[in-house]
């Protein structure tokens, strides 16, 4: 018996390292004890990628079953990569398109500023127009891009810099940014929908959305 019992705490034993060992070398696991949490509390929470990029395949297949799209970036990078391509093709056509980007026109101390403030303190490439000039150049894109998609709507806003968030009819991935990294570098989380976490993606976007002005393209 007393063996027995010893095989049976063994065996449990190695399942938990096995566990830990997948936790630390790998997100898949993680997502697992994410989405066993998510459903006793309710946060709707199912996944959690340690770094945004890492989003982007799963980000593609959800815009290709999506109803409608908000998008609101800290820069908008993402929006001239692979993930979002189909969508300025016309390939896909979803009900509704929202899209915020930092307002680049703001005068005086605009949060834009702020976050670039911040980011100079750990990336000395970052000069005082940069950022500004970064979203510029996206805005600019994404306006010209989409000029002849009127399903699709692009507005700037002046409000704390502190997330992404791409959110879809069925799912919403929320980044929150951090005074000390790139966005690139901070994780992602993906909420399912209904859930906690997924409305409060939806209600950061609704609230900048509000409090939004219109983007026009250069003729």
């Amino acid at each position: 018996m007393t063996a027995f019992l010893f095989g049976i705490f063994s065996s449990l034993a190695a399942s938990a390292i096995i566990l830990a060992l997948g936790l630390v070398r790998g997100s898949r696991p993680l997502w697992w004890l994410a989405a066993v949490c998510s459903r006793l509390t309710g946060t709707g929470l199912a996944r959690v990628y340690r770094h945004q990029s890492s989003a982007e395949g799963d980000i593609a297949r959800d815009l290709g079953q999506a109803s409608w799209i908000k998008v609101m970036a800290g820069r908008g990078n993402v929006l001239t990569r692979e993930v979002f391509s189909p969508l300025w093709s016309g390939e896909l056509s979803p009900g509704s398109v929202q899209v915020l980007l930092p307002d680049t026109l703001a005068p005086g101390d605009s949060w834009l500023d702020r976050r670039s403030q911040d980011l100079r303190l750990f990336d000395p490439g970052f000069t005082p127009g940069l950022l500004k000039s970064q979203v510029r150049a996206n805005t600019e894109y994404i306006a010209q891009v989409t000029r002849a998609q009127p399903h699709v709507e692009l507005r700037s806003f002046n409000l704390p810099n502190t997330c992404r968030v791409i959110a879809t009819d069925r799912a919403a991935y929320l980044t929150f940014y951090s005074s000390s990294s790139h966005g690139r570098n901070s994780p992602c989380l993906y909420a399912r929908a209904p859930g906690l976490l997924y409305s409060i993606a939806v209600q950061q976007f609704d609230v900048a959305w509000t409090n939004s002005s219109s983007v026009r393209p250069t003729p």
